[in-house]
């Protein structure tokens, strides 16, 4: 069964930043992705048809969908984007876009490979493409995003995409990439060197600090007031459990593993708070829940993978469990006060 894809409604404000830093008027595109910007299911022709609108407006310009790409912002890739910055190293960031890209296309496409010294990040063709324009941009954004975020990046070291462009877009794609470009291939591809993996992100988005401080804030809530000799441990298991849940395998050991203990000495230390590791993790979620729920901009499936779950109704029951209230009722309760 082929796999259809979509675009978060988020990412049509990149073309709309295009268009106010071009200084273009286009007032009946600019009503339609005021229309699709708040919808979290975008349909792809959607989106193509709409940045084949935006290009058209400055003829003659080649390959502008670059400019469209090197436009991007971490909100133009709604939560995903923030996911992304909250990693520690490149790698991190790489493998946190890959296990959410459902966020933002609504199926995994990404795939991640070593070869040899280098690492690629691929994107196969579907049934339903984005077409040329779409791709470029979409891979403009992604090599922007690292630049801003990472100090005197060099180039990655080779791209490819799936179809041709006249020779004069393909000298402009080598001039932005910084990099051969293949054309026909496969696969959309990007190629860094290993080592990049190893590169600390920067963390110096402030609406990113502020999603960390709420989520800081919330695990706070869920692991009862220690005494103060336990307080660096107390901090330590809340990052440990932020870190699992958003890679959706939240499990003692794994827990245990990463504060270098066995599981059952993080079973004693939870023991001091009254707590089962069942408890804890329940607890967490459900502070985590109340607060995703708070931001509109979150979809209840946005909310189900940022707690680890695997599906929306999955998240439904656990959050019923809890609270003895739907998410979906919590939320009209949050927005209507």
């Amino acid at each position: 069964m082929a796999r259809v894809i979509r675009v978060t409604g988020a990412w049509t404000g990149l073309l709309s930043d295009w268009l106010d830093q071009e200084g273009l008027d286009a007032g009946p595109l600019r009503v339609a992705l005021a229309r699709w910007a708040s919808r979290d299911n975008v349909p792809v022709q959607v989106w193509r048809d709409l940045l084949a609108q935006g290009l058209a407006l400055v003829p003659g310009r080649v390959a502008p969908e670059l400019d469209v790409g090197a436009c991007v912002l971490p909100g133009h890739v709604g939560v995903l984007g923030y996911l992304v910055l909250a990693s520690d190293t490149l790698g991190e960031a790489m493998l946190a876009y890959q296990r959410y890209e459902t966020l933002f296309y609504g199926t995994r496409l990404a795939e991640i490979e070593v070869i040899g010294d280098q690492v690629e990040m691929r994107w196969p063709p579907s049934d339903n493409e984005l077409g040329q324009q779409a791709d470029g941009a979409a891979i403009a954004a992604l090599v922007t995003f690292m630049r801003r975020q990472i100090d005197r990046a060099p180039p990655p070291l080779a791209v490819s995409f799936l179809e041709r462009v006249e020779d004069e877009a393909a000298s402009v794609y080598e001039a932005f990439f910084g990099c051969p470009v293949t054309w026909q291939d496969s696969h959309v591809r990007v190629r860094f060197p290993l080592h990049y993996l190893s590169l600390p992100m920067p963390r110096r988005d402030p609406t990113l600090r502020e999603l960390l401080d709420r989520q800081a804030r919330a695990l706070v809530r869920a692991l009862p007031e220690s005494s103060g000799d336990s307080s660096g441990t107390d901090r330590q298991l809340q990052q440990v459990l932020l870190k699992l849940i958003t890679e959706g395998k939240p499990s003692l050991t794994r827990a245990a593993s990463a504060m270098h203990m066995s599981p059952r000495t993080l079973q004693r230390r939870l023991a001091r708070h009254q707590l089962s590791w069942q408890q804890w993790l329940d607890r967490s979620r459900e502070q985590l829940a109340r607060q995703y729920l708070a931001d509109p901009s979150l979809t209840l499936t946005d909310i189900a993978l940022l707690l680890g779950f695997s599906e929306q109704s999955a998240f439904t029951r656990s959050y019923r469990r809890w609270t003895g209230n739907s998410p979906g009722r919590e939320r009209r309760q949050q927005l209507s006060d």
